[in-house]
């Protein structure tokens, strides 16, 4: 052999071969660990970890199609920690890999995972079909935590007790994906495969999404496509190419990716980046057993300006969108996608075969904001009874579940705003008038058609607004004990608990009654109709008590108070003003055939149906 055959051979030996094993990010083997990361624009890209002394050149992949870079390094195990080196021209960097399930921080090393874990025999299990639904939105920093401590999921889950108990079925986690620091809202996520390190990493978020199903709780989790980072972003000019000195190869690099979070839309027509968001999707539902997807601000990924003006549309997030919902149809049908978009377009919950977004359900603006309105204007006269009665008939594509009810979320307690009793009387949040009125709201929320949805603290009177730096005070649940027992019968009678209150799980609802004078509103809701079926409620918007005031029925007969929520078991200032059963007589009233008398007290509301 000559010397030149030699050194051809040696260089043949040398040649890093593709990984066989498919998938993106760090793959674990019995044998060693698969990497394989995008760069279309390197010129050489190689891993480096504690398994080889962080060596810049050891281990260099080899060059697929498409941009791609794998490389299959036998020996190395779950827990190893890496970084791609990756090199264009004159760029020469660390980066943390896009995929990485775990990292040690938001600037720190990737960790090899192993997704394997024991979720047990759950086959009794199922998600809750959506009338049945009733949603809590949570913090995981701030819902439950040791004394001096940040919550994360393992303080979390001591908790499911008392939101089953509560009547809660289904949770809503705010983004847990890690982000920079320990402390944020989550809506900036740094890396959006890898579950906060301060919340207690992936095995955590499994270990409570496996104790919740075993309560029988739902698990949805809150997704950001609409940007990423902006901090501690390793994707900005990921592999050294960018133009206008934007981000690269995973966003727009011109007009289009700018949004109020900087400009850190993904470029939604890139197929790797759609593969690369698609991917996290069902990543959540698949992997981590997930019950649905609530997608955050999904305005500004189908329209850079989240407007309706067609000249700012971006058709291929509207064709995302229809992508990722088709697959999760198409896959896990009986999982839930929420879209939050409040700008009222019916196509975010109309069916993609329609043109829709294929979305099950959206956060719905044309509730929030007249009921939040109608709490909180301080004199009774100019409170709004035909906002709110619009408020209780909105709809979208006539799917009455295709919408979430609610008077506070994360966005609507801070922001510039606070919690509806903080709003009513600001640093008197306990004083009558907004135990009234805030109470008001959630007996409109739960007895609307819709998916009902209440922030963490709103079932025990919490006061000022949301800050990710305060957790929890527990003491209130002690406290307003009353209150959380309102929050627990109107969860029971809206999932008829009690076998004589379907209509509020129906999708029916005819508002018979509005009068403007009085500020009341009565309302029918029924499922088939009929007695246990339908149902009556009456609104109360004043501080007047309503006394021997007439209202149509839709059958003759004894109408039972099922609730009232003046009663003074809820609280001791409450009025307790007597709220009789009713004998509805043959009389027209409000388009109804029969007529009978109600009492409600003020600020207050009464749910009435039959037995027979």
């Amino acid at each position: 052999m000559t010397l030149t055959e030699e050194k051809a051979s040696r260089s043949a030996r040398k040649k890093t071969e593709i990984s066989p094993v498919p998938g993106m990010g760090a793959i674990p083997t019995p044998d060693g660990v698969s990497f394989r990361v995008w760069a279309p624009n390197a010129t050489a890209v190689c891993v480096g970890g504690d398994f080889n002394n962080w060596n810049k050149t050891e281990h260099r992949l080899a060059k697929e199609k498409n941009g791609f870079w794998s490389i299959f390094v036998p020996g190395v195990k779950p827990g190893a920690t890496y970084k791609f080196r990756i090199k264009n021209k004159g760029f020469d960097a660390w980066k943390m890999d896009p995929y990485a399930r775990e990292v040690t921080s938001s600037v720190g090393e990737c960790v090899v995972y192993d997704p394997t874990f024991d979720w047990g025999d759950l086959k009794e299990y199922r998600v809750p079909a959506w009338n049945e639904m009733i949603i809590y939105e949570l913090h995981v920093g701030t819902f439950n935590a040791p004394e001096g401590q940040r919550g994360n999921f393992d303080s979390a889950a001591e908790k499911l007790d008392y939101l089953s108990d509560l009547g809660v079925n289904t949770l809503l986690i705010m983004p847990p994906m890690e982000f920079a620091g320990d402390i944020s809202w989550g809506y900036n996520p740094a890396h959006p495969f890898a579950v906060e390190g301060a919340y207690g990493g992936p095995n955590a978020l499994k270990r409570f999404v496996k104790a919740a199903h075993e309560k029988g709780i739902a698990v949805l989790i809150d997704v950001v496509y609409n940007h990423f980072g902006p901090s501690d972003l390793d994707l900005w000019q990921f592999d050294g190419w960018s133009e206008n000195g934007k981000g690269g190869i995973y966003f727009y690099n011109d007009w289009r990716s700018s949004t109020p979070w900087g400009d850190t839309r993904p470029d939604y027509g890139r197929e790797e980046v759609r593969q690369y968001i698609r991917d996290n999707a069902l990543m959540w539902l698949e992997e981590f057993q997930m019950d649905g997807l609530r997608f955050d601000a999904t305005a500004y990924i189908r329209n850079v300006q989240s407007n309706e003006n067609p000249g700012d549309d971006l058709e291929e997030g509207w064709g995302l969108l229809r992508w990722i919902n088709d697959e999760i149809e198409a896959r896990q049908p009986w999982k839930i996608t929420i879209a939050e978009d409040l700008r009222g377009n019916a196509l975010v919950t109309a069916p993609t075969s329609e043109g829709g977004l294929g979305f099950d359900a959206q956060w719905d603006s044309g509730f929030v904001h007249p009921v939040r309105e109608a709490l909180i204007v301080q004199e009774d006269l100019h409170r709004n009874t035909q906002a709110v009665a619009n408020a209780v008939l909105n709809c979208y594509n006539g799917e009455a579940f295709s919408r979430v009810v609610y008077t506070e979320s994360h966005d609507e307690v801070a922001n510039g705003h606070a919690r509806v009793p903080e709003e009513i009387w600001p640093n008197n949040a306990a004083n009558y008038y907004a135990k009234k009125r805030s109470t008001l709201g959630a007996c409109i929320t739960f007895t609307s058609p819709g998916i009902p949805m209440v922030f963490q603290g709103q079932e025990m009177l919490t006061a000022g607004w949301f800050d990710d730096s305060n957790v929890m005070d527990w003491s209130l649940a002690d406290n307003f004990k009353g209150i959380t027992q309102m929050y627990r019968d109107l969860k029971q009678l809206r999932q008829n608990a009690y076998g004589h209150t379907a209509g509020l799980k129906g999708p029916n609802v005819v508002v018979h009654r509005v009068d403007i004078e009085k500020k009341m509103l009565a309302y029918h809701r029924f499922d088939q109709g009929g007695p246990k079926d339908d149902v009556i409620v009456v609104v109360n918007l004043s501080g007047q008590t309503l006394e021997n005031f007439e209202i149509g029925f839709p059958r003759e007969g004894l109408w039972r108070t099922r609730f009232h929520s003046d009663w003074e078991g809820y609280d001791s200032e409450f009025t307790n003003v007597f709220s009789h059963d009713v004998d509805a007589e043959e009389a027209e009233m409000d388009g109804m055939p029969f007529k009978g008398s109600v009492a409600v007290g003020p600020y207050s509301t009464i749910i009435l149906s039959q037995d027979e």
